[in-house]
């Protein structure tokens, strides 16, 4: 069986793994398949690890970060295919809506205050930021995990105030730092494979 094969085995493998196996390789995909590119097969064994075999995470959260990762990322394929896989793992509606409310959120708040952060003016800082956040209160998803969810998300968006401060409320909230590391790692191998795929 040539290198070429397995290759191909082991992308469709992967797509089965994601509950998307009508996929159509985009550009960056096809890049990849048309050489003998090893980097398919560490991608599924990343993906895999990310998605199945974390230690800090249950499948159910892993599954709601990879979601939202593709809706911060506007991928729908993927975003309709962790839908289904966390109902799947138990998720309800109002949780996969919360998650959807919370990448928005984090979206809104990535942008402002990263820009109070570059421009460090008095000014700025101390005009009232004026944005609704009461899903923050008392959120479905419960105050850590989404706290959690709002990390993830401000570490692919670049905001450090928003990683910085997110990172302390997990924690305040009962989470460990090995919990933290496996979600952030979680949010990058699905931003990484996001890029292959789109």
């Amino acid at each position: 069986m040539s290198t070429t094969t397995i290759q191909n085995e082991t992308f469709t493998n992967l797509l089965n793994d994601l509950n998307i196996p009508d996929y159509v390789p985009s550009a960056n995909a096809q890049a990849l398949l048309q050489v003998e590119a090893r980097y398919i097969k560490d991608l599924k064994i990343n993906v895999g690890n990310v998605l199945n075999n974390a230690q800090y995470l249950n499948r159910k959260e892993s599954l709601l970060l990879a979601l939202a990762v593709a809706v911060n990322e506007r991928f729908t394929l993927l975003q309709e295919a962790f839908t289904q896989l966390a109902l799947a793992a138990g998720a309800t509606e109002a949780e996969i809506a919360e998650v959807v409310a919370c990448t928005s959120l984090m979206n809104t708040n990535n942008i402002f205050y990263r820009f109070r952060h570059f421009m460090k003016k008095d000014f700025y800082s101390n005009q009232q930021a004026g944005i609704k956040m009461s899903i923050m209160m008392n959120p479905v998803l419960g105050k850590e995990f989404f706290e959690l969810l709002s990390l993830v998300v401000s570490s692919i968006n670049g905001c450090e105030m928003c990683v910085t401060s997110h990172e302390q409320s997990v924690l305040q909230h009962g989470a460990s730092e090995s919990r933290v590391f496996e979600a952030v790692k979680l949010g990058a191998v699905i931003k990484g494979l996001v890029t292959v795929l789109g």
